[in-house]
């Protein structure tokens, strides 16, 4: 690119934002539009160093929020219920206000993702959740641990939206599959390292229980990441410390081609607006809430079911840990599958097939049948695979920094939709078999799978609508900076198409 060439298309975008806001990516390069391109090699060097300065950060903040989670799943086994005298469904309904707040937090946070600096806003939450966590060792009864899981929620709750917008800030939609598998991949390692803590916390020996002394030492290491969350990673490539000036610039111009900007701090109400009634939003959401009845079931209850076969807590713990090994197995499969070969549906729609047969043999095998209902409890969790493919679909199809804000706020309250409705499908009158909350594993993966078809149908439909009208009016079809950093939402830049 020659020195000259980009003064045509920025006067172009300072036109098209007279109705939207001029992402601020927009701004650098206009101040560094003398900046010389590099070539491929220095770029894959400049990617190199920015997933060893983010990601890092990024897994240790997934795995943390669910070994939260885990934690809680295994306190169970550990004598929690006994410890605070937890009774009938005390225990789903605590799991249930966590989720709760979860999801009622994410309302201000579509506002605060636009206003606040990601990165900070997300190691300021991680450390509060930390303490968070550490002070619930302290519940003295159902009262307290409801009180502990509402905070918890609260805080939490901003983890899934701010890394899907700072995922998206660094590279481009081909790109970001892998990196979102990566910090994904904290889910599965939290399955297997939260079984060897719970293993290892039950056989400490204090006057406090094992699980206050474990809550209190998992929620001191979330302070820690959080802090270094908080100074470490940057809020987007203007902002990264550790690249050059001749570095960011190379950056921004290799990721212009994915038109969905950086960042910009104009709330625009008419995105919301746009957002609500776009089909893909809906399709997504709800896919979101489907996966993650099963999720919910078996973060929550996936140890107290082991331990129906008679086991004791530090065994239920270990045999809870191959389920990360097949969680870890499916993410790495899905997020390596779209790299080298997209179609994103179609390893949704995979992923669902173990989960089904999972949730069948849940759901039809006597409890006599250890081994056979054990293999049904590892195969459900394939079903963790596709949440980070749809939280990559949300920010490479989700154009508009208001548009994409909302919308990953709204597909990361949708998980906690399904973590609501799932640890509620298990009712104290249902046990030991719990077959409702089985059934519904079976259920909502079979609907999960038939919706992974209907959202890859719309996006060919919409694309090829578009390719017409295009043809039509003979628009060009090049990359203009007026479609990268314009502004427009992805229905307003009719040049925008949806990956699938």
């Amino acid at each position: 690119m020659s020195e000259g060439e980009p003064k045509q298309p920025m006067a172009d975008a300072r036109q098209v934002s007279s109705m939207n806001s001029l992402d601020e990516a927009f701004e650098y390069l206009e101040k560094h539009a003398d900046a010389q391109d590099v070539d491929e090699s220095a770029l894959a060097k400049i990617r190199h160093k920015v997933d060893w300065h983010i990601l890092p950060l990024l897994f240790c903040c997934y795995f943390l929020q669910f070994i939260d989670k885990v934690m809680y799943n295994y306190a169970a086994v550990m004598g929690m219920k006994a410890d605070l005298g937890l009774k009938g469904n005390n225990f789903s309904d605590a799991a249930t206000a966590f989720f709760v707040a979860y999801l009622v937090a994410e309302v201000p946070n579509a506002y605060l993702l636009q206003k606040v600096p990601p990165a900070k806003w997300l190691g300021a939450n991680v450390a509060l959740w930390g303490v968070a966590a550490a002070a619930a060792a302290g519940a003295k009864d159902y009262r307290t641990l409801l009180t502990a899981r509402i905070f918890l929620g609260i805080f939490e709750a901003t983890v899934g939206p701010s890394m899907m917008l700072i995922s998206s800030h660094y590279w481009t939609k081909s790109e970001q599959a892998p990196r979102f598998t990566f910090w994904y991949l904290g889910l599965g390692v939290a399955q297997i390292i939260g079984g060897l803590i719970s293993f290892g916390f039950q056989h400490v020996h204090h006057h406090f229980e094992g699980w206050r002394i474990m809550f209190i030492v998992m929620g001191l290491i979330t302070v820690v990441v959080g802090v270094a969350t908080y100074f470490f990673v940057p809020d987007s490539p203007m902002k990264a410390k550790f690249l050059s000036e001749t570095e960011k610039v190379a950056l921004l111009r290799h990721i212009r081609v994915n038109q969905t900007g950086v960042h910009n701090g104009k709330f625009q109400p008419k995105q919301i607006i746009e957002a609500i009634l776009d089909p893909q939003i809906w399709l997504l959401t709800i896919n979101v809430v489907l996966q993650s009845v099963s999720s919910g079931v078996v973060t929550t209850y996936s140890a107290t079911l082991i331990a129906t076969f008679g086991f004791g807590g530090p065994i239920s713990a270990l045999l809870n840990m191959p389920s990360g090994v097949v969680s870890i197995f499916f993410t790495l499969l899905v997020g390596f599958g779209i790299r080298r070969a997209s179609n994103r549906w179609a390893w949704v729609f995979i992923c669902s097939i173990p989960g089904i047969i999972g949730g069948g043999l849940l759901s039809f095998l006597p409890k006599t049948n250890r081994a056979g209902v054990l293999i049904g409890i590892y195969l459900v969790n394939a079903i963790v695979a596709p949440l980070p493919v749809i939280y990559h679909w949300t920010a490479a199809n989700c154009a508009g920094h208001t548009k994409r804000a909302f919308a990953s706020a709204l597909v990361a309250g949708s998980f906690s939709i399904g973590n609501i409705i799932g640890p509620q499908t298990f009712q104290a009158r249902d046990a030991p078999e719990y077959r409702p909350a089985k059934i519904a594993v079976l259920a909502t993966q079979a609907a999960a799978a038939v919706l992974a078809v209907v959202l890859w149908q719309y996006y060919i439909w919409e694309n090829k609508r578009r390719d017409r009208v295009q043809e039509a009016q003979t628009d060009d079809e090049s990359v203009t900076d007026a479609k990268a950093w314009g502004g427009l939402t992805d229905k307003e830049n009719k040049g925008f198409r949806y990956v699938y």
